[in-house]
This record gives structure tokens, C-alpha cells and sequence, in this order.
């Protein structure tokens, strides 16, 4: 098995964070995991650090969650605040963010046309989130 590094997509969220990561060769992104903290960050750290422990990982690219007219919504500080939280728990790893609008919007179309239940919905919509965070990343990256 190589020990090539992989990117993180994080979708922010107040109770849910969706997880998104690449493949050993940066060209695919795959979703993870929702992770249900319910408002309790530790919870989630705690499980991005057990994520770490099974994958090489070298950036977080964590969505923001800017208004449609390019200007700061309220959850903008709230994921600056993780961010900070994530630097302090994971200093070695950088973090990139990218404009997320839309995401959720593109992730509930995909779940409409794979015919996805409502019920299935709320607890995959943040992990699609991320793949399609993650995917911009990749897109500009590769531009």
C-alpha cells in the first residue's frame, strides 16, 4: 500500500459534519462520513483524529458558507471558529477553504435523480456536500 497523502473535505455544519476524501492519487473524491456532533466539536475532532489514524492526510478543505451576493453569512464565523479549532488540534496539516455555494443545492439535484428517500436524505445530503467541496478544490487545483 503507498502512503500517499489524501485531501479532507469537510461540510460544517451545526449539528452534522459531512466528510469527504480523496483517493491515494488525488483524482477522485469519495464520501466518507457524516459525523452527528449535535453543536459539540470535541465530538467531532475526536472522530477526524480517528479518521488520521487510518488516513494520510495533508489538507482540510472546509466549505464556507458565503450568501449567493459574495457577501459573509453568520455560519462564516461559526466555521472560522472550527477552523481555528482545527489548527489547534492538527497543526501539521493546512487548511484550504472554498466558497460552498451551492453545494447543498447540488447535492439534494444528485440525491433527486439517484431517487433518494426523504428519510436517506438528511443523513447523506452533508457527506455529498463535501465530495462536491472537495471536487471544487480539486477543479481549481487542477486549472
Amino acid at each position: 500500500m503507498t502512503n500517499k497523502m489524501r485531501k479532507l473535505g469537510i461540510d460544517y455544519g451545526d449539528s452534522r459534519i459531512g466528510i469527504a476524501i480523496t483517493d491515494e492519487l488525488g483524482i477522485t473524491a469519495q464520501g466518507l462520513e457524516t459525523i452527528h456532533h449535535q453543536g459539540n466539536d470535541k465530538v467531532a475532532l475526536k472522530r477526524i483524529e480517528e479518521i488520521l489514524e487510518k488516513y494520510p492526510i495533508d489538507v482540510f478543505v472546509i466549505g464556507m458558507p458565503i450568501n449567493m451576493d459574495g457577501t459573509k453569512t453568520i455560519r462564516v464565523e461559526v466555521t472560522e471558529k472550527f477552523i481555528h479549532k482545527l489548527r489547534c488540534r492538527f497543526p501539521k496539516i493546512a487548511v484550504e477553504t472554498i466558497d460552498e455555494r451551492l453545494t447543498t443545492v447540488a447535492a439534494h439535484k444528485t440525491m433527486n435523480y439517484l431517487n433518494i428517500n426523504k428519510t436517506k436524505k438528511k443523513y447523506i445530503v452533508d457527506t455529498i456536500s463535501a465530495v462536491y467541496i472537495l471536487e471544487t478544490y480539486m477543479n481549481k487545483k487542477n486549472s
